[in-house]
């Protein structure tokens, strides 16, 4: 009987309280704006500089990073710009005058600092948005944007798989949105921000925009 009763009170207990998508939604939307009001004007003005004068530009980005440097890299193609994702089998030789990307939140995996280091040596200009002004990256970098501030989190290798294996995830507030959100999220935001200044300094046609989506799918 005691079982019995156990199993159907664990049955019928009140689910635990949660927050509504809603009110998490607007709570991130708050965290869009305040990263917002926080970016270093002087920055973005100089990454808009790289980005237009950049002969190609080149992204990359390990995980959710990656995921928003091809939507940035497929958005800059829209708009007329010669754009590539590192690590793609039809990605042409990067060369002098081209500029490489970086999306990495803690600028020091080791898969996209070698990236880094050999676009350097190429002869290339480095880009990298991030929330770890001190980070390995961006020692090397000639232009960085600064997205949030990454929360100190004492001892961490810098393998970004061994990091996910293990579970030591980087976030600019980890209680509120685990695995790096924050920073991937406001990531994208400033990406599309960035597509829609260089629509208006190009002054692109957006017939011809239209003309470059895909149409084979």
């Amino acid at each position: 009987m005691y079982q019995v009763f156990k199993v159907e009170k664990l049955l019928y207990q009140e689910p635990p309280p949660c927050y509504s998508l809603t009110d998490l939604m607007i709570l991130m939307a708050g965290k869009m704006e305040e990263t917002a009001r926080a970016l270093d004007a002087d920055q973005a003005v100089e990454f808009l500089d790289e980005m237009l004068s950049a002969r190609r530009v080149y992204v990359a980005g390990a995980g959710r990073s990656g995921l928003v440097s091809r939507a940035f890299a497929m958005r800059l193609m829209h708009i007329g710009f010669e754009s590539y994702v590192i690590g793609e089998t039809i990605t042409p030789a990067f060369s002098q005058g081209d500029t490489l990307v970086a999306f990495s939140g803690s600028g020091e995996t080791n898969s996209i600092f070698d990236i880094c280091e050999t676009a350097k040596e190429l002869g290339g200009r480095l880009c990298l948005i991030t929330s770890s002004p001190d980070s390995r990256i961006a020692r090397i970098a000639d232009c960085i944007v600064m997205l949030g501030r990454q929360e100190p989190r004492g001892e961490e290798t810098s393998k970004y798989e061994v990091r996910q294996i293990m579970g030591q995830y980087r976030s600019v507030s980890a209680s509120f949105a685990p695995l790096g959100t924050l920073f991937e999220t406001a990531a994208l935001v400033f990406a599309d921000a960035v597509v829609s200044a260089l629509i208006e300094s190009r002054h692109c046609n957006l017939d011809e925009v239209r003309g470059r989506l895909s149409n084979v799918q």
